[in-house]
């Protein structure tokens, strides 16, 4: 058994993470199961600049294995924006609701065909003792004239994922987590894990 503490306060992050990593042989921690830690700021310009800094700075401060994501979309139309910024799209503090309205607006004369866009999602694995490793996943998609759904959290409202005609938000949990940028990442991770382990055995 190895533990791994999740470098997130974001709750339904942590839950759709322990969902998709399910394992009887790694206890999955969360920041609240751990010593007080510092705050991290997200001030990277790259996604694995910014999941490897949460990661490496929790591993340091709770001597545990550490995994840190950072996610976000990427619209074509708007250059790859909101991209690393997509959680404070419409400013500090900014809420989902006020984001997709940011996102709609800019996008409100871009026609239906040039509304692609994709998710990225790269985590960051780090070990106390500095040894990290990244995984990336994506899920490409378009970006939806309305918000649709009351599942899931920030942009998924209005993301259709290529081929289905509901919204991450539309679809349940499951069914996302089976399409989804952080899936294919977290995937990738559970077989370096399953090393890990397989090593320790």
């Amino acid at each position: 058994m190895i533990e791994i503490v999740l470098a997130t306060r974001n709750r339904k992050k942590a839950e759709e993470i322990q969902r998709i990593l399910s394992n009887p042989s790694i206890k999955l921690l969360t920041l609240d199961d751990v010593l007080e830690c510092p705050e991290v700021d997200e001030d990277r310009d790259t996604f694995e600049g910014n999941a490897l800094k949460k990661a490496v700075t929790i591993a340091q401060c709770t001597n545990i294995i550490a995994i840190a994501d950072d996610s976000g979309l990427e619209v074509d139309a708007l250059g790859g924006a909101p991209g690393v910024k997509s959680a404070r799209f419409a400013g500090p503090g900014a809420n989902d609701t006020a984001n997709i309205e940011k996102l709609l607006r800019e996008l409100d004369d871009v026609p239906d065909e040039k509304r692609t866009a994709r998710f990225v999602c790269c985590i960051a694995l780090a070990y106390p003792e500095g040894k990290s490793a990244v995984f990336f996943g994506y899920v490409y998609g378009r970006i939806g004239r309305v918000p649709k759904g009351e599942r899931g959290f920030g942009y998924d409202p209005v993301f259709y994922p290529d081929g289905f005609k509901q919204t991450f938000a539309e679809m349940t949990p499951e069914k996302k987590d089976s399409l989804s940028h952080r899936r294919e990442a977290l995937s990738k991770l559970n077989k370096y894990l399953q090393t890990i382990l397989a090593i320790n055995t």
